[in-house]
């Protein structure tokens, strides 16, 4: 009656997501609901347990201190105990394992005891100075939260098994303020595998609840050397991201543009260079910034000094003083270094935009960052929305949001900065790919047909189990039986396909409808005509262990449904059909598309 009362509840809510929310934000909610909720119970468990020990470290005085710090363990420990006991019934499933095995064997399917049990027991076990952790308990409870949570929602396998993940990378993302460390646990202890569209929805649950533990708990399990963002700025780096998206996908078009635009004078070598190296010779008059790779732009704003641009340039004569000057050469420095960057490679140079995006990215950051400082309304570190800006058109535009986190926290040294990096670069890159589905690299490819996701659906076609395709309802015959048997075979089967095996399990023929049709209706050999005069040998056959891309080929190169599998030995042990691998790969391809 209360999962009924619940599902009416749901029910509306889930139809009005289905007409108006895409599949891909509604992942990403879910995906910050986990860690909110994570978040909170990783809060949750670590003020508990500080309160407590704080409380048990009061109430002695330091001679008896020794002895009572030997007892409280012992106390916390058989009140667990007890609280399994009679409360789960014996059923704790303590440590990762079980829910490793939950993702691997049973559908991401976490109890939900698990939802409090863990939080329960390891409070009361470490609260009372048990000499364990907290980090299996809590992970353990966000992968019970993003299991439950698709649960209730009715999600499917995968995304089941993705939220899953999801709350144990949030889990231990929250317990030590550490998310990426959530992320990377999350990929090797309890998913094991990492399609590409799990990255996203990982990287927002543990910024999330990295978020909320840095709001609510401001404790640190190890002291850092530094900490170098602060929370009331994460609305700005959502915002950052917008601005890195809506340029990110500037850049893209107006790279195509210019390409489609060169590639309709094939011919005008000659003037393509003078065309292009004049109007790039007036852009860098115009823009000195815009002249080489721009890296030494990106040196000066990291190093505060943003006056600097202006030397050389038209800007120079009205003084460094000027910083509306100073933020009008950068606003259309960022914007023409795409220009600057087409014209370059339509001209006959070579180069790419990878460091493009980079340069227009802290020049967007700078942007961004002056101009709310100059509202006097908040202070926030410019130099660090330079570095946010690089990573977060450098996910947009290259579609790679992991290569932007690392690439930008190694070159620049800005480790403290991962949680703002997450946010830039998920949000610059989920709303670049929702206006621009391809990266600036694979979109001329995917206009000129070019399938760019082969490996893909080769990958795909891997993961299917041969074993579990093999068709064993196909009636053997043996080689004595007589044209009259198979006959009264065909009345009764459902399969126009017969094997012909020999007594010890050989497989010797094959016998079909088609090659026997008018061999049917001659009764006058229904007696003396054997099966072994009328089989004729496979066409191919197919190894237990052989792949399902090679077995599909063999399929299409004989022009054949089905064909035999048979051991080295000869044994025969069933057939594979066509359309059981075409099936199966169907639904793996929905599967992969529902996350």
């Amino acid at each position: 009656m209360h999962k009924s009362r619940i599902y009416r509840f749901l029910n509306p809510l889930l139809l009005w997501r289905l007409r108006h929310v895409s599949e891909r934000v509604y992942v990403v909610w879910l995906a910050a609901l986990v860690g909110l909720l994570a978040g909170l119970a990783a809060v949750a468990l670590k003020t508990a347990v500080h309160w407590q020990q704080a409380r048990l470290a009061a109430a002695v005085t330091e001679p008896n201190r020794v002895f009572a710090l030997s007892i409280y363990p012992i106390i916390g420990i058989t009140l667990t105990v007890l609280v399994t006991k009679y409360l789960l019934n014996g059923n704790l499933g303590r440590g990762i394992g079980p829910i490793i095995y939950n993702t691997a064997r049973e559908n991401a399917l976490v109890p939900r005891s698990k939802l409090y049990s863990q939080l329960v027991t390891a409070f009361l076990t470490v609260s009372f100075g048990g000499s364990a952790g907290t980090e299996a308990p809590i992970s353990v409870t966000g992968a019970a939260i993003g299991s439950n949570a698709a649960r209730v929602l009715r999600a499917g396998r995968r995304r089941r098994r993705l939220l899953t993940g999801c709350g144990a990378a949030a889990g231990v993302a929250a317990i030590f303020n550490a998310p990426i460390a959530g992320v990377l646990f999350a990929v090797e202890a309890i998913l094991l595998e990492l399609p590409a569209q799990y990255f996203i929805p990982l990287l927002i649950s543990s910024a999330t609840a990295t978020v909320v533990s840095k709001a609510l708990y401001a404790g640190q399990p190890f002291a850092l050397i530094t900490n170098s963002w602060v929370l009331n700025t994460v609305p700005f780096y959502l915002l950052l991201g917008l601005l890195s998206a809506l340029l990110s996908v500037y850049m893209i078009r107006t790279y195509h543009w210019f390409d489609h635009f060169v590639e309709r004078w094939p011919g005008l070598r000659w003037q393509k260079v003078v065309l292009g190296g004049a109007t790039l010779g007036l852009l860098i008059f115009l823009f000195p910034p815009l002249y080489g790779e721009g890296y030494n732009i990106v040196e000066k704003l990291l190093a505060g000094r943003a006056q600097e641009i202006t030397d050389g340039s038209l800007f120079s004569v009205y003084g460094d003083d000027n910083v509306w000057l100073l933020l009008l050469l950068v606003f259309f420095t960022m914007m023409m270094k795409v220009v600057a960057t087409s014209v370059t490679v339509g001209a006959g140079g070579n180069g790419g935009m990878f460091g493009s995006s980079l340069v227009a990215g802290a020049l967007a950051g700078f942007l961004f960052a002056r101009l709310i400082n100059l509202t006097g309304l908040v202070a926030i570190p410019e130099v660090h929305f330079v570095v946010l800006g690089m990573a977060g058109v450098l996910a947009g535009v290259v579609h790679a949001p992991l290569t932007a986190i690392f690439l930008i926290a190694e070159i620049t040294g800005g480790y403290a900065l991962f949680v703002p990096l997450m946010f830039v670069t998920s949000f610059s890159y989920l709303i670049t790919k929702h206006f621009e589905p391809y990266s600036v690299y694979t979109r001329k490819l995917t206009l000129k047909g070019v399938d760019v996701y082969a490996n893909r659906d080769r990958d795909l076609l891997s993961r299917l189990d041969p074993h579990r395709l093999l068709d064993t309802e196909f009636v053997p015959l043996p080689p004595s039986a007589t044209l009259g048997e198979l006959v009264d075979i065909f009345r009764h089967a459902t399969r126009n396909v017969f094997p012909v095996v020999s007594k010890s399990g050989e497989l010797r023929g094959i016998i079909t409808l088609d090659m026997v049709r008018d061999t049917l209706f001659d009764g006058a050999h229904y007696t003396t005509t054997k099966v072994s005069e009328l089989m004729r040998p496979a066409l191919a056959i197919v190894g237990p262990e052989d792949s399902v891309e090679h077995t599909l080929d063999l399929l299409e190169r004989t022009g054949t449904q089905a064909l035999p599998v048979c051991t080295a030995e000869g044994q025969y042990l069933g057939f594979i059909m066509k359309s059981a691998i075409l099936a199966r790969y169907r639904r793996e391809l929905i599967e992969e598309g529902q996350v």
